[in-house]
């Protein structure tokens, strides 16, 4: 089998697939930690994605695994509390996976920061995301896989290797298969010397500007921004300067931290995620794309409906 990317999605795929049995091979323009995923904050949470009827379970799969791989330090994920809060009401309807939030409850007044007015505080998973990658590698490697540096130019190409093929390339299958569908997300995040923030903190916003601090033991992840239909692929100083004035409005021990590095990724956009089955020249090809900003937190829910696909 040959998977075509090494991201969250490429490679939780070729984990699922490796170790039910079958000789999976990655092939990658980029190393996983050169990738979009290596760029995410990351946190596990209800994401509203498309489709409806079968996002809520790749979400609840992927919280179930999410969960376990906590008990080991070594995957880079950890339960972690904080707050998703928004500066408008968010009514009393909430996505189907919230349900999944042991400790799930609505934030009071005093809660809240200035200028917001509701929001819910529970316990989820967090993923540091360089450490998490390096796991999916060791673990894929560890059940055979190999990862080759090796860019896939067409489908021609993919099935000429092997007659089973899933596609997770992510906002490059807006070329690879020729999706109009698929556009490019600019995200940047900022990681400075954490100054004692334990808790996450999401901003729920419509706005291409918004807050999150996603703390990652002496790493502090700080964002955001999302602007569609942006290639750009380098960090930008004046976004730089606005998430470090937004968080520091959030919590004043931010004005003075330690800037450490700066990531930025282009989440691949759709309407709705592509998990679909293709019949191509006599062989199959899977496609696992379109996840947006959901890609971790539907990542092994996906991986297994892959599996099942390829299956049937």
């Amino acid at each position: 089998m040959l998977v075509i990317g090494a991201g969250v999605q490429g490679l939780t795929c070729g984990v699922v697939l490796a170790e039910a049995g079958n000789r999976v091979r990655i092939r990658t323009t980029d190393p996983p930690r050169a990738t979009t995923s290596a760029a995410a904050g990351a946190m596990w949470a209800p994401t509203m994605a498309s489709p409806s009827d079968r996002a809520p379970h790749w979400a609840a799969l992927s919280h179930a695994e999410f969960t376990e791989l906590a008990d080991d330090d070594d995957t880079g994920v950890h339960l972690s509390k904080g707050r998703i809060a928004a500066r408008y009401g968010l009514g009393e309807a909430l996505p189907a996976e919230a349900r999944l939030i042991p400790d799930l409850q609505r934030c009071g007044p005093q809660d809240l920061p200035a200028g917001f007015a509701d929001g819910f505080r529970g316990t989820v998973p967090l993923i540091d995301m360089p450490r998490y990658l390096d796991y999916l590698v060791a673990r894929f490697r560890g059940a055979g896989g190999e990862i080759a540096r090796s860019a896939v130019q067409s489908c021609d190409e993919a099935i000429a290797e092997s007659g089973a093929v899933v596609n997770c390339s992510g906002v490059g299958a807006h070329e690879l298969v020729g999706d109009p569908g698929v556009y490019p997300v600019f995200g940047q995040l900022v990681v400075v010397r954490n100054p004692g923030v334990d808790e996450y903190f999401i901003e729920l916003t419509e706005s291409g500007e918004f807050i999150s601090a996603m703390p990652h033991g002496d790493r502090l992840l700080l964002g955001g921004v999302k602007f569609a239909q942006d290639w750009g692929t380098r960090p930008r100083p004046r976004v730089r300067e606005g998430i470090l004035r937004r968080c520091a409005a959030l919590d004043p021990r931010l004005a003075e931290a330690e800037v450490l590095d700066e990531l930025v990724g282009l989440r691949p956009g759709r309407q709705s995620v592509r998990v679909q089955l293709e019949r191509y020249s006599g062989a199959r090809i899977v496609h696992n794309y379109g996840h947006g900003g959901n890609g971790v937190a539907l990542s092994w829910g996906c991986a297994y409906e892959v599996a099942e696909l390829l299956a049937s």
